[in-house]
């Protein structure tokens, strides 16, 4: 949730709720184009518990309609850390096709010393899945965070610009859709108008 804001607003936000579900639509600028992304905010973690099927069916409904995924830990919480590959294979079973760009990001890396989790485990990790490893400091880092939200847009952009007749395939199921202004203020009136009646 941090990394969302500080990419969106270039601001860190310190308390915040996390893991909303808050859906986030912006342009984004790559490389000379501007570029509208999608950016959802997911629940993360995925542990051995009785709501674990609850939990997964949420998830599945973000990562379908999905091009491009960041799997964000903490280096200062191993069990954060432990959740990556749960979560890669879930969404590998979504997106079978192994060009779906993921990438594994270690978060916090201001916090050495707090560190629970090694920058060579979390290499270790990506190499053994495939991924691409970051680690960043969303609190001290702008430009890290940016850097790696627009790798992933890259990433994505060329298996779209690819072409090829399964990545169309993709473009048939729906995206969720973000707020929008007007439609929200169209419900109120009709919400308070309803209710003086």
């Amino acid at each position: 949730s941090a990394m969302i804001v500080r990419f969106l607003t270039k601001r860190f936000i310190g308390d915040y709720e996390p893991n909303t579900g808050n859906l986030y639509s912006r342009l984004v600028h790559l490389e000379g184009d501007h570029v509208a992304v999608q950016i959802q905010d997911t629940p993360g973690c995925i542990q051995v518990q009785e709501d674990c099927v609850q939990v997964l069916d949420s998830l599945s409904r973000c990562v379908k309609w999905a091009e491009g995924f960041l799997l964000v830990y903490s280096i200062t919480d191993y069990s954060s850390y432990q959740s990556v590959q749960p979560l890669y294979q879930h969404i590998r079973k979504v997106h079978p096709d192994a060009r779906t760009p993921i990438i594994i990001v270690g978060n916090k890396a201001d916090l050495l010393h707090a560190r629970q989790v090694q920058a060579k485990e979390g290499l270790q990790l990506a190499n053994e899945l495939g991924s691409l490893f970051l680690e960043i400091s969303t609190s001290d880092d702008s430009q890290g965070v940016c850097d790696v939200f627009q790798y992933l847009c890259k990433e994505v952009s060329k298996l779209q610009h690819a072409g090829s007749a399964d990545r169309r395939r993709s473009s048939i199921i729906p995206r969720p859709k973000s707020p929008n202004m007007q439609d929200l203020k169209r419900r109120f009136k009709q919400a308070l108008s309803s209710k003086v009646k």
